[in-house]
């Protein structure tokens, strides 16, 4: 575990998914970093991490945001942000630069202190102290960022194990990936289709009630599929139990749904 200061001062990430589709997952990761007794700030100047365009292979336009965002959280002694891909893609920051560029050093200090959110708090400042309930069977879809670029697999499982009246049914191929994988579903639908049938079929298999994740593209995928194919089962990001902040619809349930029809 790294030594973090006394009410360390963090800047959220709050991703664009989250911004535009599911602001109550940013309100929910402030309140466990205020929690577990951090300062928390919102650089306005921040925008999208740029994995789209780095996906696409337009290195000029994600070199462009990535000096932005680096510029946006200079001064935090960390940047948290609730999404293991978008967090991911601040550590690729560093292979965008030359090494005598001097925003390579830079890009190398932001990766060192940024963070998924369930990983900071267990790995970095030790809180597991949940004051939550959520009387529901549950079943966890890892993200493939989180998971394989970042380590991210037991510290949510760890936080989730402190909710009350909270069960957890781990279904079949949890590591697989969903098929949203940001540009790869706009780009191979028939592909992306098939692995999310496949995931929606694994989760329904628990009986679980409800599926949980980290990342916010992986669960309105899921979300939408589940709701297309008619199952019961209701898409809720991790914070948003651990923030006992689960008053609102589920994920998918708004007005807007991104999925396509199956």
């Amino acid at each position: 575990m790294a030594e973090a200061s006394r009410n360390p001062r963090v800047g959220l990430f709050v991703t664009c998914l989250v911004d535009m589709f599911r602001p109550q997952v940013g309100f929910a990761t402030v309140k466990l970093l205020e929690q577990a007794g951090c300062t928390v700030e919102v650089p306005e100047a921040q925008t999208c991490c740029g994995q789209p365009a780095f996906n696409s292979g337009d290195r000029e336009t994600t070199r462009e945001i990535a000096r932005q965002t680096i510029a946006a959280f200079d001064g935090f002694e960390y940047v948290v942000g609730p999404s293991g891909s978008c967090i991911g893609m601040l550590h690729y920051y560093p292979d965008l630069f030359e090494q005598n560029d001097p925003w390579h050093a830079r890009a190398q200090d932001l990766k060192s202190r940024a963070h998924e959110i369930t990983s900071f708090l267990v790995d970095v400042i030790g809180f597991e102290q949940i004051a939550a309930s959520f009387n529901h069977k549950i079943t966890y879809h890892d993200s493939c960022s989180g998971l394989r670029q970042l380590g991210v697999k037991q510290q949510p499982r760890k936080l989730l194990s402190n909710v009350d009246s909270l069960e957890l049914e781990e279904m079949e191929e949890a590591e697989t990936c969903c098929g949203f994988g940001g540009t790869f579903c706009v780009k191979y639908p028939d592909i992306s289709n098939r692995m999310v049938s496949n995931k929606t079929e694994f989760a329904a298999a628990t009986d679980a009630d409800t599926l949980v994740g980290g990342d916010l593209g992986c669960l309105l995928n899921m979300a939408g599929k589940l709701k297309r194919e008619g199952r019961n089962i209701e898409a809720r990001h991790v914070v948003e139990i651990l923030a006992n902040m689960t008053q609102e619809p589920a994920i998918g349930e708004q007005a807007y749904d991104l999925g396509k029809p199956a």
